[in-house]
């Protein structure tokens, strides 16, 4: 049965954040959306469109010249989706001794020539770490509709004072997945820079990802069509800074625009010794922005009533 694989490379130069010491978080985003479509189509025998991706927990930093490790597997599977875990280890090529760099859950859907959704051969698992996944994917399911109702229940407004960074752009060719339209992991490194200028305007400072979550995949971006990526600090941490992004795409020739994705990141700023630092406090000005504070601390407190999927062991 192919439901699992592991995809195996070297992270080049060109994937490293601002700085050049670590590999951008959106560019990792990327990895873990190709490896958990690898394992999808491999079971489904189908293609697969990514429909969420949640509980990005990035736990320790990929450098530029590591060996990496993108392993995904089956994990529940539904009438039509397939819920992938995937975990990201990296190790320096010289020694080859890998550490978990994050892990995820991902959402796909398999679908046929039309673009509808086809059944998928039912999972089953046949290890104890399979059988902790599975309960663990199962029992997210409500929890990640509670959590998408709080994000959609956040209203961006013209009263809300906090800072703001929106991206406006077109989706290029090169940006093309193989069903024609732009690939889930370029649309979360589209996410990731935009919320990165956000974070670092607020910040001063050059931030890092440490979670994102909440990704929700509503509907394809063609390639040649207006993508516009509006993201908002909605709320600080005593060191973080979490930041909702809401992209939205559209046909040029009309310029209407629909809602495609949203989610929610959470940045630091490291210092000297790795840590993050002390964050100063973001300003609730007006009444928006005192909502959409509580509606994000109402998120969080959803989130840590969820225990942490156990990474399955290396073999």
């Amino acid at each position: 049965m192919r439901d699992r694989i592991t995809l195996r490379f070297m992270a080049a130069p060109t994937d490293a954040a601002h700085g050049g010491g670590t590999v951008q978080a959106g560019r990792v985003l990327e990895w873990i959306d190709k490896a958990g479509f690898a394992c999808a189509a491999g079971y489904s025998g189908s293609y697969c469109v990514t429909a969420y991706v949640g509980n990005v927990h990035y736990t320790a930093p990929i450098r530029p010249g590591s060996l990496v490790e993108a392993s995904a597997g089956i994990t529940h599977t539904g009438r039509s989706s397939m819920h992938v875990f995937v975990t990201v280890e990296a190790a320096d090529p010289r020694t080859g001794e890998f550490e978990v760099a994050l892990d995820c859950l991902l959402v796909f859907v398999a679908v046929d020539e039309q673009g509808k959704a086809k059944a998928v051969p039912p999972w089953r698992p046949r290890t104890s770490d399979d059988e902790l996944l599975a309960r663990g994917s199962e029992e997210r399911i409500e929890a990640r509709k509670r959590i998408h109702d709080l994000h959609t229940a956040i209203q961006f407004s013209p009263a809300m004072t906090g800072p703001s960074e929106t991206f406006r752009f077109l989706a290029n060719p090169t940006d093309v997945n193989w069903g024609g339209n732009a690939h889930g992991g370029i649309v979360m490194r589209w996410i990731d820079e935009t919320s990165t200028a956000c974070a670092a305007g607020y910040a001063g400072a050059d931030p890092v990802a440490v979670y994102t979550g909440g990704v929700h995949f509503y509907r394809p971006i063609h390639i040649g069509h207006i993508v516009e990526i509006e993201t908002r600090l909605l709320h600080t941490g005593p060191r973080s800074m979490h930041i909702l992004a809401r992209t939205r795409t559209g046909d040029p020739r009309t310029d209407e625009l629909e809602l495609a994705t949203q989610c929610m990141s959470v940045y630091v700023v490291r210092g000297a010794d790795g840590d993050a630092m002390a964050m100063a406090p973001l300003v609730l000005r007006s009444e928006a922005d005192r909502v959409a504070d509580a509606q994000v601390r109402e998120i969080i407190a959803e989130r840590a009533q969820l225990p942490p999927l156990p990474v399955p062991r290396r073999d």
